[in-house]
């Protein structure tokens, strides 16, 4: 049987700890059969209600996106089998409306490949981001190593899948949104980073420059760090630590140091000592989280790495609490949420990590 209280890890993204609109922290996490979900008992904490266990069989990765009315959209990839037992592979979607309420039910957005079906089965991870009028983009890369994009249209409808038309892209697809509600999109491939944007929300995505950076897959994550302004932060492939890049400046991208393992970076801005800083988290080659910090889109300033509390499942993330302090969550190798907020005195400090 299942166990319903421990986690096999975090979901494929930085983003699994959010804030509601309440102003509640809620975690989610991987689980046989399904995902936990861990929710503040009020919004600062200390105290924690979970974890919760929902359904969701089959799902071969996981992740979820965040929009400004504060729902949490849950995309998979699910692997199934015919009566034959050859694999039937769909990406799936389920919202959650508010804090500490029920998922809806699991909803089939099918498979880009419904002509050549033998392509079906290897269709890679999705990818979400949701603009700020609500609306849902997933993307995922296809057998071609294409990206395919569907989204969700006037009234709930979706639309059909659009093929963006390339080639050699792995998975590891990063999408965001503004806050002026444009969407980005980063897949990226063997020698660079491949990026289409909207010129404004709403609009479709045009590809625009590459990002000069070979990311190792799956590590590349994007923060908004000035209005309407995106920084990409990614392991380099060849293992030179995490990489930065200014999506509208161009340039080569920024070495930051660090010794990352797999799985991708977390990143969250946040006022420190009064100075708008760049909070950067990953799990380190060692197993542990790391976590390091400066001025935002000041990287030449330095930053030092410093790794923190016990080895852990997946990758950490990063989010403010409703006091504006940073919480940083991983998933003990024992299948518990563990959790690290910020000290009350000067500089990025975290109190000791406490198991949930």
């Amino acid at each position: 049987m299942p166990s319903r209280s421990s986690s096999t890890g975090a979901p494929e993204t930085a983003r699994w700890l959010l804030r509601g609109r309440d102003g509640r922290l809620t975690a989610y996490a991987r689980a046989e059969g399904g995902l936990l979900r861990w929710t503040e008992a009020r919004p600062g904490g200390p105290a924690w209600e979970g974890p919760d266990f929902f359904e969701a069989p089959d799902l071969t990765y996981l992740t979820l996106a965040q929009g400004t009315d504060g729902y949490v959209h849950f995309l998979g990839r699910r692997e199934r089998r015919d009566p034959d037992g050859k694999p039937l592979v769909d990406v799936v979607h389920s919202i959650q409306y508010q804090s500490g309420r029920p998922l809806m039910d699991w909803r089939s957005l099918g498979n880009p490949h419904t002509k050549l079906v033998e392509r079906a089965p290897h269709l890679g991870a999705p990818a979400a981001a949701v603009d700020a009028a609500g609306t849902v983009h997933v993307f995922v890369r296809d057998a071609v190593g294409s990206v395919r994009m569907r989204r969700e249209g006037k009234g709930g409808k979706w639309e059909g899948w659009k093929d963006f038309k390339v080639r050699g892209t792995l998975d590891g697809t990063a999408a965001v949104a503004t806050s002026t509600g444009r969407v980005e999109v980063l897949a990226p491939s063997g020698k660079a980073t491949l990026r289409w944007a909207q010129e404004k929300q709403g609009g479709e995505l045009v590809r625009a420059d590459d990002v000069p950076l070979a990311p190792a897959p799956g590590s590349g994550t994007a923060l908004e760090t000035g209005p309407d302004r995106l920084t990409y932060y990614a392991a380099d492939a060849l293992g030179d630590g995490v990489l930065a890049h200014r999506t509208a400046d161009g340039g080569p991208a920024l070495p930051l140091g660090g010794n990352p393992g797999t799985g991708p970076t977390a990143a969250v801005r946040t006022a420190i000592d009064g100075y708008d800083c760049t909070v950067l988290a990953h799990r380190a080659s060692t197993g542990r989280p790391a976590l390091a910090a400066f001025p935002t889109e000041d990287e030449g300033a330095g930053l030092w790495w410093a790794e923190t509390g016990e080895p852990c499942l997946g990758a950490p993330a990063l989010a403010l609490d409703a006091r504006g302090r940073v919480v940083m969550a991983a998933i003990g190798l024992d299948g518990t949420l563990r959790i690290a907020r910020q000290k009350a005195e000067a500089g990025l400090a975290l109190e000791a990590w406490t198991r949930v």
